[in-house]
């Protein structure tokens, strides 16, 4: 019994010092107080004031009251006070203040303070409202809607306490992050939580690549810091996701490094200075990889190149695929955009394309995207299409036209658009429709070679099905000119 009982014991003691020798489960921070003590004095709150004129009806009665939207009653007041001024009196203009806040921080202790662009857009005054309750009139050095980010700057009697930028490219799913701000307006909060995704894109921009953390963003932290566990921001609170408008886990942050050479920027010029290629992109999916040989789904897919932009001389052409741009590789054509936009306008870089298959390199010297778009805005062309053409015909649930004036006004297509024949419908059950071809848009090539009436494109569509193929490539565009490729199955 006793050796029995001895031996017992002896397991036993054995798991327990297994038991206490295992990693203990991770867990937080003790106390974050330390952390918010050491950056909250640098988080602001930004009040934004907007003059808006609005119209209402003559004849007396009074006005409605201004409440904010939403406010108990809203409906009822409004109906009430358009009884008393008389539908049909005439409208008369009236100027109203609409104000809305957010938050902001300071980089630097002189004044220059952070925000969001959407913060401070359209406002007539800006105010900045500090931790001990002083408030300064702030002067917008510059904003950029692209990336979300407005740069203020205001006068102190002695310098502000300011926090410092971290690398961004460093944080990590899983660290923790501190966001501070001003919810609801009810001034400076704290709200912890992780990193829960790096990269992610959520449609809102072309440098889409934010922070998602399940740390509380709600209205109001609009432009605060968002903090790693050294006290530096790492990003810019932005955006949540949120069916009812208030936290659910869902947040995103700008970056750091991709603010930051903007907030340089607008610091030295008041306005942004980002490379530009002259190139319209899409991704390339596995089908599309498959037309062009790619052997796997990667790159940009140059999709037209702007007549007026520097891939032209380059000799860059739509149904290249760009693989690196400077020496950094492009997996997918949002990574495009980005280095671009943070290259130096002038420099000359080296794309490495794939062409037919082929490995290629050109060297383009960028220009200035903000003049790209300047361009783009007045461009107007003056030709005029040739008029009734051949009777329409239809290939891969698509019914084709020829481009004729009639048709041009009709579904309200730019001169600029020279060439190609016209989706005039689209059969709901074919990949087409699944593709979301739409009737309006103009085929261009068929696996890059023009077309230019109706029975072209079915020659060259019957074509690919006796060769054996399996897909088309095709160049659509908008009635803008806007282009891109859809591959389908020819089947």
């Amino acid at each position: 019994m006793t050796f029995a009982f001895r031996r017992a014991a002896m397991a036993f003691a054995a798991a327990t010092s297994l038991w206490l020798a295992a990693p203990a489960s991770a867990k937080g921070p003790d106390s974050l107080a330390d952390l918010s003590t050491q950056v909250s004095d640098a988080v602001v709150n930004i009040s934004a004031t907007q003059t808006v004129e609005t119209k209402r009806k003559g004849g007396g009665g009074g006005e409605a009251p201004n409440l904010p939207p939403g406010a108990p009653f809203d409906d009822l007041f409004e109906e009430f006070f358009k009884r008393r001024q008389g539908q049909g009196a005439p409208e008369m203009p009236r100027q109203r203040k609409s104000s809305s806040l957010g938050s902001g921080f300071v980089i630097d202790p002189s004044g220059i303070i952070i925000t969001n662009n959407h913060v401070i857009a359209d406002a007539n005054e800006v105010t900045v409202i500090f931790n001990d309750g002083q408030k300064l009139k702030a002067e917008v050095l510059g904003k950029d809607q692209k990336v979300d980010v407005a740069v203020l700057r205001v006068k102190p009697e002695k310098p502000l306490k300011a926090v410092k930028f971290g690398d961004s490219d460093k944080a990590r799913v899983g660290d923790w992050v501190l966001a501070v701000g001003n919810p609801f307006g009810l001034g400076g909060s704290v709200t912890a939580g992780i990193v829960s995704a790096r990269n992610r894109n959520i449609d809102s921009g072309p440098y889409d690549n934010y922070i998602q953390t399940d740390a509380s963003i709600n209205k109001g932290n609009s432009g605060g810091p968002l903090f790693n566990m050294d006290g530096e921001v790492i990003g810019i609170n932005t955006a949540i996701l949120s069916p009812s408008g208030g936290s659910v886990g869902i947040g995103f942050a700008t970056p750091a490094n991709t603010v930051q050479p903007v907030i340089e920027q607008l610091q030295q010029y008041g306005e942004t200075r980002r490379g530009w290629l002259g190139v319209r992109i899409q991704n390339v999916d596995d089908a599309i990889a498959e037309t062009l040989n790619l052997g796997s789904a990667r790159g940009a897919l140059v999709a037209g190149v702007d007549d007026k932009g520097p891939s032209k001389p380059a000799g860059i052409k739509a149904g290249d695929v760009i693989v690196r741009f400077d020496g950094k590789p492009i997996k997918e054509s949002r990574d495009l955009p980005k280095l671009v936009a943070a290259t130096p306008v002038g420099k000359d870089v080296e794309l490495v394309i794939l062409r037919s298959g082929k490995e290629e390199t050109k060297k383009v010297k960028l220009g200035r995207l903000e003049d790209g778009e300047k361009v783009a805005s007045r461009e107007d062309g003056k030709e005029k299409s040739e008029s009734a053409g051949p009777a329409a015909q239809s290939t891969l649930g698509l019914e084709l036209s020829r481009l004729t004036d009639e048709l041009r006004a009709r579904y309200q297509i730019k001169d600029t658009v020279k060439n190609g024949v016209l989706i005039t419908s689209v059969d709901p059950s074919s990949s087409a429709a699944e593709k979301r071809l739409q009737a309006g848009e103009i085929l261009l090539e068929v696996n890059q070679e023009p077309v230019n009436d109706p029975a072209d494109a079915v020659k060259k569509i019957k074509a690919l099905k006796e060769s054996g193929k399996k897909t088309a490539l095709l160049i659509v565009a908008n009635g803008q000119g806007d282009a891109h490729f859809v591959a389908l199955p020819v089947e």
